[in-house]
């Protein structure tokens, strides 16, 4: 899908695909998704595994892998040109779709407004939230060591996220509104989100996920839960 685009044109790609960028609230939320990546060093294959939540119980209720050989390289501020071609792979084997989506990654807290979260909503057409374990942008001020506090995060005074402390003694993560959904309404269903982890339910399920698809413990395609996993 983007292999051989010069990275110039992606970042202007990037510039114009933020142009549609909408943010407003979901009125009715009822399933939630996870969206991760997995990938051997040095190789072409990405391994995408989207799985699909209850909630607000975060029962398991489904997940679609499947992989995608792309030559692009991971390059920082250009993760959605590497990753959303094989997650849209997977989106594809879903059919009826989750009320939100989690990636793990940035939304709009990007150089270019244009994180891998911002990057799968608008082509999905689908609201999307960024998590990221790490900032790409921003001032970074950092939360009190106190479970759900947050910090605006901010460039040049314009608002892009914010960095939520899941856990105490641990480092926070970055929360950014990706498509169609508020910022607020990002940063509090990530808070429902979270579980006994630092990394909240949707990406650290769908992390598992890939992880076991990469190793060849399950199979491509969609794959209905009737019983709890033992994988997590």
């Amino acid at each position: 899908m983007y292999d051989n685009f010069p990275l110039a044109e992606a970042a202007k790609l990037q510039v114009e695909l933020a142009k549609q960028l909408k943010f407003e609230k979901v009125t009715t939320i009822s399933t939630i998704a996870g969206a991760d990546i997995s990938f051997n060093k040095d190789s072409t294959t990405m391994y995408a595994a989207i799985v699909v939540l209850s909630f607000p119980e975060l029962r398991l209720i489904g997940y679609a892998i499947d992989t995608y050989d792309t030559t692009f390289p991971f390059e920082d501020g250009f993760l959605g040109f590497k990753e959303v071609p094989a997650l849209l792979k997977a989106w594809e084997l879903i059919k009826e779709k989750p009320d939100v989506v989690v990636l793990d990654g940035n939304g709009i807290l990007h150089t270019r407004r244009m994180g891998v979260a911002s990057h799968f909503g608008i082509l999905a057409n689908q609201p999307a939230i960024g998590c990221a374990k790490t900032m790409l942008n921003g001032e970074n001020f950092s939360p009190e060591n106190l479970k759900f506090s947050t910090t605006e995060l901010k460039n040049n005074q314009e608002f892009l996220g914010f960095a939520l402390r899941t856990k105490v003694n641990c480092a926070p993560v970055y929360v950014s509104a990706g498509h169609l959904i508020t910022h607020q309404q990002s940063l509090e269903l990530i808070k429902k989100c979270v579980g006994k982890y630092r990394i909240p339910e949707p990406t650290r399920i769908a992390h598992e996920i890939a992880n076991q698809f990469r190793l060849g413990k399950i199979k491509a395609g969609y794959q209905t839960i009737q019983k709890p996993l033992t994988l997590f």
